[in-house]
């Protein structure tokens, strides 16, 4: 049965049995958190993700969670490859009610130090990953006027931080796109809804498995959040849709302190960002096998190696959720 953000049961096993969602980035992290919340509850998930290592590991844990999983390799910066996946989704397990885009990619690296062809990857993957995604989930949406398409955002979808300028030039794209294509959906008085979650820090395996030119091992800027605390807003926003849903206290306070005062993030990150994003370890950045252009090897798993001290409830969040759950964006 899942649990809410303090362990208890919800009881809501099987409520969704005869849903499907699609879930992209799917083989690990977030992704993959979310499609096993989301099989506790009945779902049926179309597991889409490059790894085919790591969409097998994701596949078994849909099972172990009792649902129903469908693992399509897929690599998101491709439309035609999306386009594919989503007429198979529809094929073989019926009409998609929810699509959650979560696929990214990622490098951790001074904006100076980064090739294009790594940027336009980063941004090809996190940004227009997210597009076609979207593109392919409303051709199949809007003519039958329902579904729900869930973007997983980020803090970094507001403030821009050192050492991530791809990851967050995309989050902010993604952002403006939504609010571009949500006004249209309005216009055409279409049921589709558009939603945003944006997440906190989490600790998942992108800071062992993506790219980097640090002297020191990457890390997600604490306080730190397990992936199970935004899988389980993320697949509440596949039913409720809300316009914009925050996970945790440390999003409110990115979002507020720079609209307060843009000017003293500016001087604090340019004192604190970049130490905050590296742990005491030296690595040679040489020597990693990250996933930008190519999967990783082996099954890279849902928790990344910062389980000491990350949290497994967001109080904001679960709060936000009682008080709005039967509340749409329309």
């Amino acid at each position: 049965m899942p649990r809410n953000d303090f362990g208890y049961a919800a009881g809501m096993a099987r409520k969704h049995s005869g849903r499907v969602v699609v879930v992209t980035g799917a083989s690990a992290g977030v992704g993959r958190a979310t499609a096993i919340e989301l099989a506790r509850e009945g779902t049926t998930v179309a597991l889409l993700a490059r790894g085919e290592e790591g969409l097998a590991g994701a596949e078994r844990d849909v099972a172990d969670a009792g649902g129903r999983g469908l693992a399509i390799p897929t690599d998101v910066a491709d439309p035609q490859a999306v386009e594919a996946a989503a007429e198979q989704v529809e094929v073989e397990l019926g009409p998609i009610d929810a699509w959650v885009n979560d696929a990214m990619a990622t490098i951790f690296s001074p904006f100076a130090a980064v090739e294009p062809d790594e940027f336009r990857r980063a941004t090809e993957v996190t940004y227009l990953g997210y597009v076609w995604g979207t593109r392919a989930a409303l051709q199949r949406m809007r003519p039958r006027d329902r579904g729900v398409i869930v973007q997983v955002s980020s803090a970094l979808a507001f403030r821009g931080i050192p050492l991530q300028s791809a990851y967050c030039g995309a989050k902010h794209a993604i952002k403006g796109f939504t609010e571009s294509v949500r006004t249209e959906l309005l216009a055409d008085g279409s049921s589709v809804k558009l939603s945003m979650v944006h997440l906190p820090a989490v600790n998942t395996p992108q800071f062992e498995i993506g790219r980097t030119r640090l002297p020191r091992h990457p890390q997600p800027v604490p306080p730190i959040y397990e992936p199970e605390v935004p899988a389980r807003a993320i697949a509440w926003a596949t039913e409720h849709a809300p316009r914009d849903h925050y996970v945790g206290a440390p999003v409110w306070k990115t979002i507020w302190g720079n609209r307060l005062a843009p000017w003293l993030a500016d001087r604090y990150l340019a004192r604190n960002g970049e130490s905050s994003q590296q742990t005491e370890q030296s690595i040679d950045p040489r020597a990693r096998n990250d996933n930008l252009f190519d999967p990783a090897p082996g099954d890279p798993g849902t928790h990344g190696e910062f389980d000491d001290g990350s949290r497994s409830h967001a109080l904001t969040s679960w709060v936000a959720r009682q008080l709005t759950g039967s509340r749409r964006n329309d």
